[in-house]
């Protein structure tokens, strides 16, 4: 095991060597004039749009060109020192395109006569030289992540971008599983196992949704949108956005910026954005088809997706649907998930005492918890039981793990459209529509209960003569797991139109709607009042149709099928039906162009505005603890935004008056304000500059700051509490767990630093080193800290704020317990003297959160003979995770602690390529860490492999493609940690697959 600070010299030693590359590396003798007008390039082979965009990162440079021109074409890629002008033609050589020149650095791309016709859309400002009055020529400029600026290029942020073969390579079914595999991503939250593990702290997941939870700012941090619109949130609280509603089919890219961006986007872009990026450029028809299976049994994946595109001389269309299915992942699959009580795993037990059989529980005045004092004989039917029939001093254990799920059953339908038409020469429209519907089911520990039983029941016994008994009670043996079963549909639509208006001035507007509406119904669950008719604890109930006298009484303390179906059917005739709207609507105008002229280049400037709508409502339907169904509505609550923003690019240092050291010197600024028709105003500023000091080196930096607005519901979402037993000195006690809204909420606020380097090698072509520092200060970050931690919350001097100890002979403290439980859902599962404690759920602004590191990457790629072989590298290293849970409260370290973020994660790839042939291997590490008591966790390395096969040659097998991928190769099981929730690994940091084999087979037609 490496050392804490063996690691940390290790790190440094490869950032100061990335950072100081250039000075060893770059030739020395370069001449200033040379090094003005070539440039490194280190651009991988895949599509010839995805090839542009590298391109137009690299060189700095404008690169215009109709979508459509470039559609089903492929490109070589390039590495090594060129001019932009010699790069460019290597890239599009045989493709028929011609290059002219716009300006000093810009370049249009149009189809040669000869060829194929170009399809045009509204972008580019005025004629070019050269070309007839009868070649259109408004063509498309690239727009990359983290800028609004036409052909920006790179920027002063760090931008990671997946791209359509690196999803392919993956051998992963989802863009949402890649981006979870991101070294700066971290799965604490917001994924389907966490939810069904119970270790996501927010309980808000019910749509089993994925989100992206960049830096663990949480994923309500990261703004997540699709064609740079926003996507509506899901979930309880609709506070993150779901990326595995997005077919795979139809993902071009997905850019990952890695820095505070409110500037530009406004709320929610705290840790980062992920722009996923669907096709558009696609022409002819491609279909998919992919199997999967996972070793140990479950989950077993089948996806079909069929494209097609079509362009013609004013426009395009491309259509593509997907279906995806994939089995659920029983608890009993996985040894680690099948029993609460880990100690065969090396761990401890986590068993409940509510059971079947039950216990009879005994109030302990001095704890004040109910203590298993008897425990009900297995095997035997309730009946015919005395007093000498209870074992004293034995336990019966429940294993709550028994028929749950670890991963729910999935099912999805999803389909997206596209298009775009030129109207006239200078007005362009398009728009795109996107529709999932997402189907899951999944199975939770089942129903449990201390239930009162007294001698009005005639299968009552007691072992000490007494007129009533507490039992504890599992549910689980005659009523089953608790299922659930929901949809998630989703939807996100736009409509957009783009004005030529002269001299580089181009002015953009768009309409986008989305909406996520999620649908939850857990059926034949323990309904508590039809359970005390049942028991004969309350009179018969005229309202219902059961008498406990005549149709039965619950008994018990029996084993086996001591109850009849007609009981069984009664008290677990229970419900919750949820139906969850969340929707954004928003209008955006926006105009950008040339400001004027320097001699270091054009300076540009990007001003618009926008106004935005949210919604949020739910609709509940319950029959869990009343005779009688209740109906909850809740909203629908709205907010208004309005927003104004700017983004300017100066560049003071360009090819025309380059000075030696001084290549390229570029200065940036943003700003944005919004108001809130509910929280106010919040005015967010970025400020960056980029310095080249040789063509193969740039350095960069920024400080911003950025915010997030409370979502709805964690400011009006109605409160509410409910009984949780939670661990104290060694014993489980009985507290009332409060949630809901807080109206007093504010933004969450946060400032971000960044600084990096950028070396592309000029000696050693096709090598790319990169680091990049960031430091992120959280203040008012929302959240619900008891829920984080919820097992070691009581007794932790930290949490003390949120928790008030209750006295069962304070008449005070029972009259505050017993107010609360009239309020709520749940108020007649438990006596009011039986509760021990008040714990707060609720959102609050919290104190804060502090987080800085170091992300490092490297790529070498280099033909070797008949062969090519490329390289990928990349790593995160967490210098600080520090938490404040209230403003007074002190710092606290949670980095390489269970449940957090690591110290280290990274990821490294090998491909090697030979005629038809392909071949990948990737490794995955997680550092180890330790609980919060100091037992280690183990570091976790998985390795994936891919063999994959391209069709040579013409005819039925053109265009076809076979990949062979295996996740987790060698079935690495990941490290055990003793959870508290009885599963034997930590969900934040680990997955609980195993081994994966898939099959996909591509088809271009």
């Amino acid at each position: 095991m490496l050392q804490s600070s063996l690691r940390r010299r290790l790190l440094v030693g490869l950032a100061t060597t990335v950072f100081l590359a250039p000075a060893l590396i770059a030739p020395a003798s370069a001449a200033p004039q040379e090094a003005a007008q070539t440039t490194v390039f280190d651009i991988q082979a895949g599509t010839l749009d995805a090839v542009l965009v590298a391109f137009a990162t690299q060189s700095g440079r404008t690169v215009a060109y109709s979508p459509t021109l470039v559609a089903g074409r492929r490109s070589d890629g390039l590495r090594g020192r060129f001019t932009p002008e010699a790069a460019l033609d290597r890239l599009i050589a045989g493709a028929g395109i011609d290059i002219h020149r716009r300006g000093d650095k810009g370049f249009v791309l149009k189809a040669r006569r000869a060829g194929i016709a170009p399809i045009t859309t509204l972008e580019a400002p005025t004629p070019i030289e050269g070309v007839t009055a009868e070649e259109p020529n408004q063509l498309a400029e690239l727009v990359v992540t983290g800028s609004l600026i036409r052909g920006a290029g790179n920027g002063v942020s760090p931008v990671v971008t997946v791209t359509r073969d690196e999803l392919d390579r993956s051998g992963r079914a989802n863009i949402s599983d890649l981006l979870a595999n991101l070294p700066q991503a971290f799965g604490g939250s917001a994924s389907p196992d966490t939810a069904l593990a119970a270790t996501d702290g927010t309980g808000s997941n019910l749509a089993m949704s994925t989100g992206v939870n960049l830096r663990g700012l949480g994923p309500s941090a990261t703004l997540v949108m699709v064609n740079g619109r926003r996507m509506a949130g899901s979930g309880l609280t609709g506070a993150f956005a779901d990326t595995s509603a997005i077919p795979a089919a139809a993902v071009d890219r997905a850019e990952v910026l890695l820095d505070g961006a409110s500037a530009l986007y406004g709320s929610d872009a705290v840790g980062g954005v992920v722009n996923i990026i669907l096709r558009k450029d696609f022409s002819g028809a491609e279909t998919r088809a992919r199997i999967g299976v996972a070793q140990g049994g479950g989950a077993f994946e089948r996806s079909v997706a069929q494209t097609l595109g079509k362009a013609w001389e004013s426009g395009h269309a491309l259509i593509s649907y997907e279906h995806y299915q994939r089995d659920r992942l029983a608890s009993a699959d996985r040894a680690f998930t099948a029993n609460a009580d880990l100690r065969a795993l090396g761990g401890t037990a986590h068993r409940q005492v509510a059971s079947h059989p039950g216990n009879i529980l005994v109030l302990d005045a001095a704890s004040g918890t109910y203590v298993p004092t008897w425990a009900i004989p297995a095997g035997q039917s309730g009946v015919g039981l005395t007093p000498a029939s209870f074992q004293a001093g034995t336990v019966n254990l429940e294993n709550q793990r028994l028929a749950t799920d670890i991963l729910p059953e999935q099912n999805r339908d999803a389909v997206y459209l596209a298009f775009g038409q030129r109207l006239a020469s200078r007005l362009e429209v398009s728009g795109d529509l996107r529709a999932s519907k997402r189907r899951n089911g999944f199975a939770m520990p089942g129903s449990i209960s201390n239930l009162t039983v007294t001698r009005a029941n005639p299968y009552f016994v007691s072992p000490n003569g007494s007129a009533s008994h507490v039992i504890g009670y599992s549910f689980t043996d005659e009523l089953g797991p608790l299922r659930s079963r929901g949809k998630a549909d989703s939807l996100g639509a736009s409509l957009a139109a783009a004005v030529d208006i002269g001299r580089t001035w181009r002015a953009d507007f768009y309409g986008a709607y989305a909406e996520e509406v999620t649908r939850r119904a857990s059926d034949h669950r323990l309904n508590t009042r039809f359970l005390s008719e049942a028991l004969g604890t309350i009179a018969d109930d005229p309202a219902t149709a059961y008498s406990a006298a005549r149709d039965g009484y619950f008994n018990p303390f029996g084993d086996g099928a001591a109850n009849s179906q007609a009981v069984l059917d009664f008290i677990g005739s229970g419900y919750i039906h949820t139906r969850y709207v969340s929707t954004v609507t928003t209008l955006n105008g926006q105009l950008d162009g040339t400001l004027l002229e320097l001699p270091g280049g054009s300076v540009k400037l990007a001003i618009g505005g926008q106004f935005r709508q949210e919604h949020f409502d739910t609709r509940t339907l319950a029959k869990t603890s009343r005779a009688t169904e209740t109906r909850t509505v809740t909203g629908p609550f709205e907010r208004k935004i309005s927003a104004g923003f700017l983004e300017l690019r100066v560049p003071l240092v360009g090819p025309g008056n380059a000075l030696p050291g001084v290549q390229r010197l570029e200065l940036s600024l943003a700003g944005r304000i919004e108001h809130y028709d509910d929280v106010g105003d919040t005015k967010n500023p970025k400020f960056g500059v980029l310095w080249a000091p040789t063509g193969s080196t740039t350095f960069r930096a920024s400080y911003g700051t950025s915010f997030r607005a409370p979502s709805l519901p964690e400011v009006f979402e109605p409160q509410d509490a409910g009984p949780v037993f939670l661990p104290n000195a060694g014993v489980n006690r009985l507290v009332l767990l409060r949630a809901g809204g807080n109206p007093t909420l504010q933004p969450e606020k946060a400032k971000s630093w960044t600084a990096g380097v950028d070396y592309v090698s000029g000696r050693w072509p096709g090598l790319k080193l990169s680091a990049t520092w960031f430091d992120t200060r959280f203040t008012g970050q929302i959240g619900t800290p008891v829920y984080e931690n919820i097992y070691n919350v009581l007794g932790n001097p930290v949490y003390a704020p949120f928790v008030q100890m209750l006295s069962a002979s304070n008449p005070a403290d029972q009259a505050k317990i017993a107010a609360l439980l009239a309020t709520t859902t749940s108020g007649g599962l438990y006596p009011a003297n039986a509760y021990t404690a008040i714990v707060d759920g609720r959102y609050v602004n919290t104190g804060g959160l502090h987080i800085q590191g170091l992300d490092v990457s490297a790529r070498f790629g280099r033909a070797i003979g008949t062969g090519r072989l490329d390289l990928t590298a990349a790593a995160t290293y967490l210098i600080h995770y520090k938490r404040k849970l209230t403003p007074a409260g002190d710092w606290l370290s949670l980095v390489d602690t269970a449940g957090q973020p690591v110290d280290l994660r990274a990821k490294a790839s090998a491909t090697w390529t030979q005629g038809a042939w392909s071949a990948t291997g990737g490794l995955n590490y997680v550092d180890d860490y330790a609980t919060a008591a100091g037992v280690r966790i183990d570091r976790w390395t998985t390795i994936d492999a891919q063999l994959a096969w391209r069709a040579p040659g013409e005819r039925l097998a053109k265009g076809l493609s076979l990949a062979l991928s295996v996740q987790n190769l060698l079935a690495s099981d990941p490290p055990f940690y003793d959870a508290p929730q009885g599963i034997g690994y930590d969900t934040a940091n680990a997955d609980p697959l195993g081994r994966f084999v898939s099959l996909q087979l591509t088809k271009r037609w």
